[in-house]
């Protein structure tokens, strides 16, 4: 039987030794593929070039690429890891100030990224003091060298060693104003599914999550360890989704509620053969009962199910089986063994069935941890490896699991996490904004919006597109309040905190 080994990396030479023609990925925007074999090579060759380059051990190495480079970004993620490097995954999205915080705490040695984003990095280099190297696609400036001057003639196997205990993944949950949170991934706790010798069958599993995040990932190597491969959409259109799926017929699909908002509103929907799909999972923020439905109606052959996870939690998923979908519309499902999952009050009691409370989440020898951050790990994880989620939720009397809130003040638009306190800081370092509150609002199609309420201090002729055009400086887009409201008070309680309940928009 053909061995592999322990690194998710091994999973990858297997199957360009087991099935060197298959098509590992394909980017279905470009029409482009690789081939097990090609990323195998050609990530050998990068890993060569980053370790001539002066890359060492456990340094650390920022992805800095757009969607539309799916299959170099994979490469680089592969390549990165057999150089015995630690991956950064890093938005695209991010603002400059956002960009530099991440890339300085993160300690990166090198940046792999291409033309369009290049003025970017270069905007933050001299922000960075461990930055020595950018790898670009393209274009010129200090300490810049084009990809393919890196990559090495030799596409030979190619592995400098690490095991389990070693740092493989540091991964940025949400840029902040102030230290950023990276979460620490080593290769033991790295696969959602072990290396296996899968029966390969070529069908595909599509999917459009944004590669720095904790589903980009995932999606990775899991797809290959179940027979199939990577089909990527790098930017979401529901009629072009429609079209993916009728035309390549793949066999599981991972969405985010606003996708699959869109999916069921296009006029087209019901006319579309989507028969192929097997398997449907709906994960990042939860998920509309009535959305959830119509996606049964039009998907009859396929598992249709929200399902849960964070990427503090890694390898540990809760799923909700085919059978019980139906009949318990609402639930997340059940955690996949051995992940043990249980809901505790605020003084960590654990509640009975359907009682409301923190989610606690723990898996056993895969506990990850917040990089440099201890004082924030001791508050997140128990002493005996339990994850406070920050999610509130009960249990069914069968164990399955229902998100019904957050305990943590974050709000989660179109699949992006998003802290208020993070918008509310920006907010408060305009000289005219005196006081600040950010909170989520309901959207028919992100689920939610960034709202803020602001007090303006006393005489400010602050306007609204001036406080906006303040925000879009300083935060990626997708975090900017949409709407926002001059009041002249926030509601407090006799603590003197906000209550975020009463927050109310104006009457227009």
């Amino acid at each position: 039987m053909p061995q592999w080994g322990d690194l998710q990396v091994d999973q990858l030479r297997f199957m360009a030794g087991e099935h060197p023609d298959g098509v590992a990925y394909r980017n279905l925007d470009a029409g482009r593929a690789i081939t097990f074999r090609d990323w195998d090579d050609e990530s050998n060759s990068l890993a060569r070039g980053l370790v001539a380059l002066g890359v060492m051990a456990g340094e650390r190495v920022s992805i800095y690429l757009p969607g539309d480079e799916v299959l170099r970004w994979i490469v680089a993620y592969a390549a990165i890891h057999k150089a015995g490097a630690v991956a950064v995954p890093t938005n695209t999205r991010l603002s400059e100030p956002e960009l530099a915080a991440i890339l300085s705490h993160a300690e990166v040695a090198a940046v792999l990224t291409d033309e369009a984003l290049l003025p970017g990095v270069l905007a933050v280099r001299d922000r960075v003091p461990t930055l020595r190297d950018i790898v670009s696609t393209g274009g010129t400036g200090p300490g810049v060298v084009t990809w393919t001057s890196v990559e090495a003639v030799d596409r030979d196997a190619f592995q400098v060693p690490r095991d389990a205990t070693d740092l493989a993944d540091v991964m940025y949950t949400s840029g902040t104003t102030g230290l950023p949170k990276g979460i620490a991934v080593r290769h033991g706790t790295l696969a959602m599914i072990p290396n296996c010798e899968p029966a390969w069958t070529g069908r595909g599993w599509i999917h459009g999550a944004p590669m720095f995040t904790f589903a980009g990932i995932s999606f990775i190597y899991n797809p290959m360890k179940m027979g199939l491969a990577g089909f990527y959409q790098p930017r979401f259109d529901a009629g072009r989704w429609l079209d993916y799926v009728e035309r390549e017929r793949p066999a599981f699909c991972m969405l985010v509620p606003a996708f699959a908002e869109l999916i069921v509103a296009h006029p087209d929907v019901e006319r579309r053969d989507l028969s192929s799909l097997e398997q449907v999972s709906v994960g990042s923020a939860p998920l509309a009962p009535k959305t959830q439905l119509a996606l049964i109606e039009r998907l009859p052959n396929a598992s249709v199910g929200n399902s849960y996870g964070m990427t503090e939690a890694g390898p540990a998923f809760i799923v909700m089986p085919k059978e019980e979908i139906r009949n318990r519309i609402g639930s997340v499902g059940k955690p996949i063994g051995p992940m043990q999952i249980k809901v505790v009050d605020d003084d960590g009691v654990e509640l009975p069935a359907r009682g409301v409370g923190e989610l606690l989440m723990r898996m056993p020898g895969k506990q990850r941890e917040y990089y440099k951050n201890d004082e924030a790990t001791a508050a997140t994880w128990t002493e005996d490896g339990w994850l406070r989620s920050g999610d509130l939720a009960y249990l069914d009397e069968d164990g399955f699991l229902f998100i019904c809130g957050r305990k943590k003040d974050m709000i989660i638009r179109g699949g992006n996490n998003i802290y208020a306190t993070d918008v509310e800081a920006v907010l408060l370092e305009h000289p005219d904004v005196r006081e600040a509150a950010v909170t989520g609002v309901p959207h028919p199609v992100l689920g939610e919006d960034v709202a803020a309420w602001v007090v303006r201090r006393p005489a400010s002729p602050l306007t609204v597109d001036e406080l906006q055009s303040f925000v879009a400086e300083r935060l990626a887009d997708y975090k900017r309040p949409r709407q926002v409201w001059f009041v002249d008070e926030l509601p407090r309680n006799a603590t003197g905190k906000v209550m975020k309940h009463k927050l109310v928009a104006p009457p227009v």
